[in-house]
């Protein structure tokens, strides 16, 4: 009988004490301070690659980020991506973005926009391309953000195949 007694007691001080837990602190809307800093990396993009410097492009992303582009399969990391841009060689003539939303909790965050650019692949002719964009973004312990993921799809109608 005792023995119940002391399980029983046990018990109800183990669900007194759970109960008395705080919860577990909500993230809060980002900063004003956070969404200028992510519209200054996306900014800092546009102007690195209508430069064409890669290696400057490259300061926006994270070191495993994930690059989902047209009609390519997705490409990890950063050794990856430039592995890609060495490959395809791309010139970027005119790019611009219209950001729609900006919105996170904490240290992640989500920029959604469209783009529209004028872009030649190696020795190809320029062509016009626009689409939209949906990035990820994490905050870095430095208090600088990164995109981990990125996905475009193209608003062009795709080309006919023969195939």
């Amino acid at each position: 009988m005792i023995g119940r007694r002391i399980v029983l007691v046990v018990v109800a001080l183990t669900i007194a004490s759970l109960s008395c837990q705080p919860a577990a602190p909500e993230a809060g809307p980002l900063s004003d301070a956070d969404v200028a800093a992510i519209r200054g990396v996306l900014d800092s993009l546009v102007e690195a690659e209508v430069a064409g410097d890669w290696d400057a492009v490259a300061t926006s992303f994270a070191e495993d980020a994930v690059f989902m582009f047209p009609d390519q399969p997705a490409v990890q990391g950063l050794a990856a991506w430039r592995a890609f841009v060495d490959q395809v060689q791309p010139s970027v003539q005119d790019l611009t973005i219209d950001i729609a939303d900006i919105d996170g909790r904490g240290d992640l965050a989500y920029v959604r926009g469209s783009y529209s650019e004028t872009m030649a692949m190696g020795e190809a002719e320029p062509e016009q391309l626009a689409g939209k964009f949906l990035w990820v973004m994490k905050k870095q312990a430095d208090g600088s953000w990164l995109c981990t993921v990125t996905i475009s799809n193209s608003d062009l109608p795709a080309a006919d195949s023969d195939t």
